[in-house]
């Protein structure tokens, strides 16, 4: 798998609010395939680190590349490079005056200029895939918060990227509806899709990842398959996330 050059790289990557500092010497890479689950506490700088993957936050220092381009101030192409890069947030994002159906096809048609017969052929095949078809002439307002989950998830993937990037995308939903939004996340990842999901969806990481990354307070304090991670972890901070996370 590690002989391709990385969809992502991350090179002591930093960044800082005022004097906080919010990463510190953050390295990643990350290859076609893989699934890589990011954890840690509140505050450890998770949703930060996955923000700046596709310049949502700009980082002071270091180096990150996404299919082999430079993510920095003077970029012009972002574009591009947030069309590989596929994003679900926390709280959905959906256009709440937009059906589901004109949610799914809005950016294939504004952004890769697809005529709106193919993007709406496009969105019915993806709603089909996160299995709520039915719903896609009402708006997100009349959707459960799982289903509104599914629907960001495929509206991500009728950019057609190259890489997902979900950060924390069960936090904010009721307790029976995280399962279904896990369903599909499993499913993309038995499908190949390259992901890296920032989540406290523990069983989610040990049946899906090929790694796990731990952090906190800005760093990166572990890396390892989720076997070697859960069932001996090697730094105490690990240790006592993990007793604190797993009695809940």
């Amino acid at each position: 798998m590690n002989s391709a050059a990385p969809i992502i790289e991350m090179k002591n990557v930093s960044k800082w609010y005022g004097s906080y500092r919010a990463l510190t010497d953050v390295n990643l890479s990350v290859y076609e395939g893989e699934k890589i689950v990011v954890c840690g506490p509140s505050g450890s700088g998770k949703s930060t680190m996955i923000r700046t993957l596709n310049w949502l936050e700009a980082h002071q220092e270091g180096d990150i590349l996404v299919n082999g381009i430079r993510l920095h101030r003077q970029m012009r192409n972002i574009a591009e490079v947030r069309m590989d890069v596929g994003m679900v947030f926390q709280h959905f994002n959906l256009f709440p005056h937009m059906t589901v159906l004109q949610n799914l096809m809005a950016g294939p048609v504004w952004v890769r200029g697809i005529p709106e017969a193919e993007a709406r052929a496009n969105a019915m095949t993806y709603l089909e895939r996160v299995r709520i078809p039915e719903q896609a002439d009402k708006y997100p307002g009349q959707l459960s918060g799982g289903q509104q989950q599914r629907v960001a998830i495929a509206r991500s993937l009728c950019m057609k990227p190259r890489v997902m990037l979900f950060d924390e995308p069960t936090s904010a939903l009721d307790p029976e509806m995280v399962s279904e939004v896990l369903d599909t996340m499993i499913e993309l990842a038995n499908d190949g899709m390259t992901m890296v999901c920032v989540t406290h969806e523990m069983g989610f990481a040990r049946s899906v990842a090929d790694r796990v990354i731990f952090m906190d307070a800005g760093q990166v304090i572990e890396e390892n398959t989720p076997a070697e991670f859960f069932d001996n972890p090697r730094h105490e901070r690990t240790r006592l996330f993990l007793s604190q996370i797993l009695q809940h």
